[in-house]
């Protein structure tokens, strides 16, 4: 059955039960819920193929769908937990071989429909990652998994095996030490 206008306020259950039945229009409804936020959660963290690594993400929740068990709070957390148990996999991948240039680095067709909308855009993405990469590593998954995954400290903390107490702290001084970062520069906040 085709996406349909009126499944747009089914509550999240029903989608759900939809979806492990293979109901396209309740698989579609999950992934164009979370799989942009989850693009942009991978292109920050600078993923070397964020939106292949976001469809492999996928791929692992419509295998694994079954046997989630929660809300929609926790199954955002566990798509999240996915995407970064993905990256980490290319990230130890990456460290195995060697980085190969690629012959083609024409850039993407680009749209003439709303060319300073794009441009903002991405101004805005490259600004994050450029203030992403003023963090050490730790800070800057805390916070995106926070800000982007919009998880909480106790998802958070087995995600990346450490203590809630730890987590709160990378939290803190990630914000700190962003906020000095913008207030160097002029931005008020």
């Amino acid at each position: 059955m085709p996406y349909c206008r009126d499944r747009e306020d089914e509550p999240f259950e029903t989608v759900l039960a939809a979806a492990r039945a293979g109901e396209a229009w309740a698989l579609e409804r999950l992934y164009a819920s979370l799989a942009p936020a989850v693009a942009g959660f991978l292109r920050v963290q600078r993923a070397a193929e964020p939106d292949d690594l976001t469809s492999e993400v996928f791929v692992g929740v419509l295998r694994n769908l079954g046997s989630f068990r929660g809300d929609e709070a926790n199954f955002r957390s566990w798509v999240f937990t996915i995407a970064y148990r993905r990256l980490s996999d290319e990230r130890r991948a990456a460290g195995r071989r060697p980085l190969v240039q690629s012959l083609d680095d024409t850039p993407d067709p680009v749209d003439p429909g709303d060319v300073q909308a794009d441009v903002e855009r991405l101004l805005a993405t490259d600004r994050v990652r450029e203030l992403c990469g003023t963090l050490p590593p730790a800070q800057r998954d805390v916070l995106l998994l926070r800000l982007v995954g919009r998880l909480t400290i106790d998802e958070i903390a087995p995600l990346l095996g450490r203590s809630r107490g730890a987590v709160k702290a990378l939290q803190r001084r990630g914000l700190a030490r962003v906020t000095r970062r913008l207030e160097r520069e002029g931005v008020p906040l």
